[in-house]
């Protein structure tokens, strides 16, 4: 059994190649709001072996989190795979509760998952590792820079963004994102799921038609700069828009779901950015009631709905 990321291609190449080193018969996809309700609810089920990938913790679930694997871990065979930062306590408190825990900030989880299985995957599963890396700012680190040269690199951007828009296309759309998964782990191309490429065309329209939208509700501040989320794609693909037309160290995108009262927020920071974004909004979002966290140039977050403003003052304070 696998639970992995739903939301971009790392997570979803980590699910697909978990499934292809180890035949795994059950793929649990979710987003980080549904990770400890989605646990509590594996908790209770008997599982011979579970893996949990690319799922990042936050000062607020950490404890649970390692408190559910702690009881699943004493009847099966647990391993987490994840390249987001944890506290050395929760890494303890993992490895003594029998969790096997394959973990480093330095490569993305897909590239955790192809090495340190590799011997049980087939050559072409480097590739979908690639896609990983490619997708998650991470090809440059040690051994993903290894992997992204192997390929034509116009390709390997084509395949990997194609997936991307796939994944985001369809975030309300589970059996399609299986489809994905299942197509992956048989070792085929993202061109190889039945009507991909026809979604990734049609929100890569949508994506053209919101970039004027995007543009004119941008607010700048010292250091950041922020917008609403008001059109019908993926945080953090607006978040990158943001980035890059204001010139700022960093930017976020922020959307109001009424169900939890909170905003969720998705953040983004250029080479100007000096601090680690994840650490950063995991401390910040503590503090505020909420919870958050991620990469040093990419992270999330939810904020409580009374506190957004709150949080943007601080984080643009903070932010060098």
């Amino acid at each position: 059994m696998c639970m992995s990321h739903k939301e971009d291609v790392d997570g979803i190449v980590s699910a697909a190649l978990v499934k292809a080193a180890f035949n795994a018969t059950t793929i649990i996809l979710s987003d980080y709001p549904s990770l400890i309700p989605r646990l509590e609810r594996l908790a209770e089920r008997k599982i011979g072996k579970l893996f949990v990938c690319d799922l990042g913790l936050s000062k607020r679930n950490e404890e649970k989190f390692a408190e559910i694997l702690g009881r699943i871990a004493k009847d099966a065979d647990v391993t987490y795979i994840d390249h987001h930062d944890i506290s050395p306590a929760i890494k303890k408190a993992l490895k003594k509760s029998g969790v096997k825990l394959v973990h480093t900030i330095k490569e993305c989880t897909s590239v955790q998952v192809y090495s340190k299985y590799k011997a049980k995957l087939p050559a072409h599963a480097a590739f979908l590792a690639a896609m990983g890396a490619l997708t998650d700012y991470m090809e440059a680190k040690p051994k993903a820079k290894l992997l992204v040269p192997r390929y034509d690199r116009q390709f390997l951007m084509l395949e990997a963004t194609a997936t991307s828009y796939m994944i985001s296309a369809s975030q309300k759309d589970d059996e399609f994102l299986f489809r994905i998964v299942d197509t992956l782990s048989r070792m085929k191309y993202p061109h190889d799921v039945k009507e991909g490429f026809e979604r990734a065309e049609k929100y890569a329209r949508k994506v053209a038609n919101a970039v004027d939208t995007i543009q004119g509700s941008i607010v700048t501040l010292q250091n950041l700069a922020h917008a609403p989320s008001t059109v019908d794609l993926s945080s953090s693909m607006v978040v990158n828009f943001v980035l890059g037309s204001s010139g700022k160290p960093a930017a976020m995108v922020y959307k109001l779901k009424e169900d939890i009262g909170s905003y969720v927020v998705s953040i983004r920071g250029s080479k100007k950015c000096k601090v680690h974004l994840g650490r950063l909004v995991n401390e910040i979002t503590t503090e505020l009631g909420g919870s958050g966290g991620g990469h040093d140039k990419a992270s999330g977050a939810v904020v409580p709905k009374a506190r957004l403003d709150e949080f943007i003052k601080i984080l643009d304070s903070k932010i060098a």
